[in-house]
């Protein structure tokens, strides 16, 4: 599923129009992304929780050369599926065998 088949399936859900739906997308991501960005933790409950985590600097190797590189310490957004969500994924995958 991309963006499109997902504002069609919100606009159909929700008995709006793929625009709204758009425009509610945007905002939902937006939103997310913004508190992600100023390092705080989002949970939609029964969905699961976006946050941010830190990565230390390390040292690694470049496939090519094998020569040591720094790699630089980095924060990274991470999702973490609720309960809900996972035993809803369980329960399609077994339904598709």
């Amino acid at each position: 599923m991309n963006k499109a088949d997902l504002i069609d399936a919100i606009a159909k859900k929700a008995e709006m129009t793929k625009k709204d739906a758009g425009i509610a997308l945007d905002a939902i991501i937006e939103s997310i992304s913004g508190a992600l960005a100023k390092g705080e933790k989002v949970t939609l409950v029964g969905f699961g929780t976006f946050d941010v985590r830190e990565r230390k600097a390390r040292i690694g190797v470049n496939p090519r050369t094998k020569e040591k590189i720094k790699i630089s310490a980095t924060k990274a957004p991470v999702f973490k599926a609720g309960k809900e969500l996972k035993e809803k994924v369980a329960a399609a995958k077994g339904k598709k065998k």
